[in-house]
């Protein structure tokens, strides 16, 4: 039987042990070793994934050695930790992250964070796509898409993952999928607001619609191809997070509509939103590369306190009309 280990017990290692343990070798890593041992004794982790019990097959460990010893290694940090892992870990034959966004600061992509940390010969790819973490668990189909710069290694590596009622795609077009993964956390945001405003349907379709026209910009701007950011991992990802009831990132958005601080959101929404971390550093981009993101600006104008979420959105439906691209 095939080893992999997860590296991150939150909703998504935590989510994906769960569900690769009916066909795989699977080992999970907390970070915190009594958390590793709560969730060995318990087989239970209810503050990320409430409701859900870890099969006993999964085997839970503080040991990243233990768990890097595999086939494959699923990081499931989110980006903000990826690096520092990625550091740690000893050796490692195979990997993919499953985090989505730019790292704060460096405005790196998760691929870019791998060329530095894991060196040269390194085979990594990024598993993405509409998904909830809590459905995945639950058993729920789903179809992702696995990216890789090596398009051999991201057909090995999906055939590893596929199966049961996750469907796993693979691509070759992996800045492609970071992008559409990256940049719709921010436009969920927007939804948020928008639908916390009770803007209306009409208002959030045209919103997602435009949405999609930023995240295909930026992405032609940085190699992607158009038919990944209208895939799974653009579109699909997109219409999910920006509609589904379970978005983190759309969560956001609603309350800060109702007039909350960032700071009070953040702290009692318990889990990482990482749209409200990479929408500067997407901002920053996009003005270097001249891609013009109106939504993305006025997202980041309101998680830094510039506009109250009436006036952004007011500041929206003030431009000038433009041939729609």
């Amino acid at each position: 039987m095939k080893r992999v280990g997860v590296l991150g017990a939150g909703a998504w290692g935590t989510s994906m042990a769960c569900v690769l343990a009916a066909r795989l070798d699977v080992t999970l890593w907390a970070r915190d070793p009594a958390q590793a041992e709560a969730l060995a004794r318990t087989r239970r982790n209810e503050r990320y994934l409430r409701g859900i019990e870890i099969p006993a097959a999964v085997k839970v460990t503080s040991n990243l050695d233990d768990a890097s010893r595999a086939e494959l290694v699923l990081a499931a940090t989110p980006v903000s930790g990826l690096r520092d892992v990625l550091k740690k870990i000893q050796s490692c034959n195979a990997l993919v992250w499953l985090c989505k966004g730019f790292e704060q600061g460096s405005g790196l992509l998760p691929h870019q964070i791998a060329e530095q940390t894991l060196g040269p010969g390194a085979r990594y790819g990024a598993l993405s796509g509409p998904s909830f973490a809590e459905e995945v668990a639950r058993g729920l189909p789903c179809a992702l898409t696995l990216a890789a710069l090596d398009a051999g290694f991201a057909r090995e590596a999906a055939a590893l993952v596929h199966g049961g009622r996750m469907r796993v795609y693979y691509s070759a077009d992996l800045v492609g999928v970071e992008i559409g993964g990256a940049v719709k956390n921010v436009m969920a945001i927007a939804a948020g607001i928008s639908d916390g405003l009770g803007l209306g349907h009409n208002a959030r379709a045209a919103l997602i619609t435009r949405g999609l026209a930023e995240i295909a910009r930026l992405g032609a701007a940085m190699g992607g191809q158009s038919e990944t950011i209208f895939g799974l991992t653009g579109a699909g990802d997109l219409i999910l997070t920006a509609t589904g009831d379970l978005s983190r990132n759309r969560r956001v958005g609603l309350q800060l509509a109702q007039g909350l601080s960032l700071e009070k959101i953040l702290h009692d929404l318990g889990h990482v939103a990482e749209g409200v971390y990479t929408a500067r550093e997407i901002a920053k981009l996009a003005k270097a590369r001249g891609v013009d993101m109106p939504v993305t600006d006025a997202v980041n104008a309101v998680l830094e306190g510039k506009l109250a979420p009436k006036a952004a959105v007011e500041q929206l439906l003030a431009r000038d009309p433009k041939k729609e691209r």
